[in-house]
């Protein structure tokens, strides 16, 4: 016979997580529910950040556990931890890192680099502690948008750099330590042992996500990337028009090729709401994002607007998540971030953190 904590314990693990559509059992994210008279003292623990969500997820378990007879009242302590995740192969973790997040494009001008700043922003906001890496040596943005294109990382040692600080974010990018105006002129090999640098070369610290702004395309810098850095799933961005579509295709089986997995598809620029009479228009189309999701299974993480604001903020230095924290095109990033940080959640744990690497010595 079931004893009236276990009771509890089984009611609230039925619950439903709005952020996964699942029952909060399979996360097993009710750690304890333990009744003191007609209190419930119930903890909770995510497996990916949510700040924003924890006082309605609170309340939703204080609902249930009220519901239930004998408990008149209800304390609730939900907080989330993010813990490190499987890559492609047997690739070797990167010191500092929990996860690393590609978001890439099939090509230029769809809005990867302002969407991955405001992701990097809206994982932040949610509770993780995030970085973001520029991965595009010949057009480096994140210094920019970032509104740190003056600075340089300092380096204690002569070997290793220290990660810049802004809006919460570590950063690195090539753009720190070149003239901003000075062209890469540079080979594949060159730029490829550059980003190796920037990436592991910078002490990153303890970070739950690393986001890596890719370079637009499908060359030999992005799979030489995509089968040597640990990457622990990509998101890819694109807008509905039928000509951004067709190269973000390439980019998805790109990564597929190399076994790192798709978190999800954004579509950006999806519609566009005149700031004068508030009429909305699809300019570049409507619903590929959602088709291409449709046809390789991927999730359709969601879609934002062609907003003035998003691009005036990010060129001025204070991308929008950042500049407008409760607005609706920020709250838009954050559910984005949600997702994805879920999507990573769900997948299989990396354990070599875990055990210890056994060494026989002959003698």
């Amino acid at each position: 016979m079931n004893t009236p904590e276990q009771a509890l314990l089984t009611a609230l693990g039925e619950l439903i997580d709005p952020n996964t559509g699942k029952n909060f059992a399979s996360a097993k994210a009710v750690k304890s529910a333990r009744l003191n008279g007609g209190t419930a003292e119930i903890t909770v623990e995510l497996g990916y950040p949510a700040a924003s969500q924890h006082a309605t997820l609170a309340t939703q378990f204080e609902t249930a556990a009220k519901a239930l007879p004998g408990i008149t009242s209800a304390t609730v302590s939900v907080s989330s931890k993010v813990v490190a995740h499987a890559v492609q192969g047997n690739v070797k973790l990167l010191p500092g890192v929990k996860n690393i997040i590609a978001v890439s494009s099939g090509k230029g001008g769809v809005g990867k680099s302002t969407t991955a700043v405001n992701l990097a922003l809206a994982l932040a906001q949610e509770g993780a502690r995030v970085g973001i890496l520029d991965a595009d040596i010949y057009g480096p943005s994140q210094p920019q948008m970032l509104g740190i294109a003056d600075q340089q990382p300092d380096s204690d040692d002569g070997k290793t750099m220290l990660p810049l600080q802004a809006h919460g974010l570590q950063a690195n990018s090539i753009g720190f330590l070149i003239d901003p105006e000075q062209p890469m002129v540079w080979r594949g090999p060159m730029v490829t042992q550059a980003l190796r640098q920037l990436l592991f070369d910078t002490r990153w610290d303890n970070l739950d996500y690393l986001v890596i702004d890719m370079p637009p395309g499908t060359g030999d810098i992005q799979l030489t990337l995509a089968q040597t850095v640990p990457v622990t799933g990509a998101v890819i961005v694109t807008t509905p028009q039928d000509i951004a579509l067709l190269d973000a295709r390439k980019g998805l089986k790109m990564f597929e090729k190399v076994g790192i997995p798709i978190l999800g598809i954004v579509e950006n620029m999806s519609i566009h709401i005149c700031s004068n009479c508030g009429h909305a228009e699809h300019i570049f189309g409507a619903g590929g994002g959602e088709a291409m999701c449709a046809d390789y299974g991927v999730p359709f993480l969601g879609e934002l607007p062609l907003d003035i604001r998003i691009r005036s903020q990010t060129d001025a230095g204070t991308p929008t998540v950042a500049a407008e924290p409760d607005s609706t095109i920020a709250a838009a990033y954050r559910s984005i971030a949600r997702k994805v940080a879920v999507s990573i959640a769900e997948k299989q744990r990396d354990m070599r953190l875990k055990f210890p690497t056994i060494v026989v010595n002959k003698d």
